[in-house]
């Protein structure tokens, strides 16, 4: 297992974690490791005030290392995963912690073909970081630094190009989390035909995620609501997650987005193989819905690389989470928010039916979801004998008709308790027997 990687990258505070220090020496190892060639790596960014410094230090990394990297600018995370491949670079770089608040950040890898590293990949980079037996370049071999800004508009192209017909009609409200999405989301949209109503979309470097964005979707339910909308989307920080609320305000997270466009596929006979894939942190409203559909369900574990391995093995079209990060392959090799945005948009338009109605394909069950902050050691706390004792009673309880899920966190220093059940007091009730649980075995 990597040390330095979690789930989706490198990430910790910025200029104390995640220092300018660590930054070259990850640039300089993963550009050495991606290196072939083209000896060119790009590399783009959120809008957090720290990006400028950990951009700085990590084009130094890469330059050392005797690539060219290519400065893509402020742009979203699936972005630079499909300029990696267009531009015909040897990898791309993010730099972004996602949904997390401003003063953290994070760096994430994509190999030339716009995939995320897996696991082994990770431990080589680490492994050249240890041994520091990187060569120098030197002379004519050392790398420089090339504007790439102008390439935003080849994701814009192809990102327009992803739904036949345009969006007239429909009005939209979105909320760019202050984020990646604030520089194209609105353009995409609007280019479209839709109405757009847009909020934070003023990134000061230090609001991003800020009371705002796919992990506080109350202000876009609000407008929605006091706007006569019909659809609002909410992204996270570098837009490869969205989280759509109806037009009644009512949250429509990933899974059933997922549900909503993955049965339009194949009503359309266009789903092909019958599959879809999900992690083990999927409603089991959505399993119910797709076993009706006769849609297979594969699951694998909490993290967007590995349904996407899944994905690519078994060349399945749509896979995604639960928060947002849904994969269209056949557009994108990460999760893309916008992408997904203008999927779910162009099913509404095509069954010219209300979000809400849409919606009602999956049922979800009611479930509950609890982090218990730990500060080390999170896989052996589950394994202890009071904790696997609470969550196996709880099970029994459950007798089938719900699940019970607890895991570390790949990027927090948490671990995650979820129960779904047939009622809401059911599953909050089993969700805090386990907290206690654990809290007391701490």
């Amino acid at each position: 297992m990597p040390k330095l990687f979690g789930t989706d990258g490198v990430r910790g505070i910025a200029n104390t974690e995640l220092t300018p220090e660590l930054t070259f020496k990850l640039g300089r190892a993963g550009a050495t490791f991606l290196k072939g060639r083209a000896k060119r790596i790009v590399v783009g960014r959120d809008t957090r005030l720290s990006g400028d410094l950990l951009e700085s230090s990590l084009m130094s990394g890469i330059c050392s290392a005797g690539c060219d990297g290519v400065n893509l600018g402020v742009l979203p995370t699936p972005a630079v995963a499909f300029l990696t491949r267009q531009l015909g670079a040897d990898g791309g770089v993010v730099i972004s912690a996602s949904h997390n608040p401003a003063e953290y950040n994070g760096i994430k890898f994509f190999d030339k073909n716009g995939i995320k590293l897996q696991e082994e990949e990770e431990e080589k980079i680490e492994a050249l970081m240890e041994d520091n037996v990187i060569d120098r370049s030197t002379g004519k071999d050392i790398g420089t630094i090339v504007d790439g800004s102008s390439s935003i508009e080849r994701y814009v192209s192809h990102v327009v190009d992803t739904i036949y017909g345009g969006l007239d009609g429909i009005k939209v409200a979105i909320d760019c989390a202050n984020g990646a999405a604030s520089k194209v989301a609105p353009d995409i949209l609007k280019s479209l035909g839709a109405d757009v109503i847009t909020f934070s979309n003023e990134p000061d470097g230090m609001n991003i995620n800020e009371n705002c964005g796919s992990t506080y979707t109350d202000h876009l339910a609000k407008i929605v609501k006091a706007h006569n909308v019909d659809v609002g989307f909410a992204f996270d920080g570098d837009a490869d997650r969205v989280i759509a609320v109806d037009e009644n305000g009512e949250v429509i997270d990933g899974d059933f987005i997922m549900a909503i466009c993955v049965t339009h596929l194949k009503e359309l006979d266009l789903l092909n193989p019958n599959a879809m894939v999900t992690t083990v942190m999927t409603n089991i409203g959505l399993d119910r819905c797709m076993e009706s559909k006769g849609i297979e369900i594969i699951k694998t574990p909490v993290g967007d690389r590995f349904v996407l391995q899944e994905m690519l093995d078994d060349k399945i079209q749509v896979g995604g989470e639960q928060s947002g990060h849904i994969i269209f392959l056949n557009h994108n090799t990460t999760g893309d928010g916008i992408i997904t945005a203008l999927q779910l948009l162009s099913v509404m338009r095509d069954k010219e039916k209300p979000l809400s109605e849409i919606a009602k394909v999956m049922t979800r069950y009611p479930q509950s979801l609890k982090n218990v902050i730990v500060k080390n050691n999170k896989k052996t706390i589950i394994d202890l004998e009071g904790v696997k004792k609470t969550i196996l009673a709880s099970e029994n309880e459950l007798g089938g008709d719900g699940r019970v899920l607890v895991r570390p966190s790949g990027t927090e220093p948490l671990i995650r308790v979820m129960v779904e059940a047939k009622s809401e007091e059911l599953a909050e009730r089993l969700t805090d027997n386990i907290v206690s649980a654990i809290e007391e075995n701490i």
